[in-house]
């Protein structure tokens, strides 16, 4: 992932701070420890970004959560039904298990992109 270091996508998908992408915005880096799920960082400790900028900030996640929920059933739906071709019951109950069990990644990347709407990167910033 080191090559798309000072893009966004790097930021999303390593939940890196959006201004430096040093450090992790999360205190537990595995989504699926799920009581440690939403617990982030106040503030980057390299560059002192502060990620939830208002109270209920990341409420805005909720949608981008939405988009990359209906991403992830799609693909769902895409592999079971055309590229396995399974009926239309089984490929439902692929798409419910899918969305189950990628909850946790569909949570911290909707966070991750909702952050990254608000700050980009700055390699003054990043470690050198």
């Amino acid at each position: 992932m080191e090559f798309l270091k000072g893009n966004k996508l790097y930021s999303i998908f390593t939940g890196t701070c959006p201004v430096c992408q040093e450090e992790s915005m999360y205190k537990e880096q595995n989504p699926y420890k799920i009581s440690k799920l939403f617990d982030m960082h106040e503030r980057c400790s390299n560059c002192g970004t502060k990620y939830k900028m208002e109270p209920s900030f990341f409420f805005g996640a909720m949608y981008v959560s939405y988009a990359v929920g209906i991403a992830f059933a799609t693909a769902a739906f895409v592999i079971s039904y055309w590229f396995l071709g399974l009926s239309l019951l089984p490929t439902f109950i692929a798409i419910v298990i899918t969305l189950i069990l990628f909850l946790p990644v569909i949570v911290r990347w909707s966070r991750n992109i909702w952050v990254n709407f608000f700050f980009s990167y700055d390699p003054k910033k990043a470690k050198n």
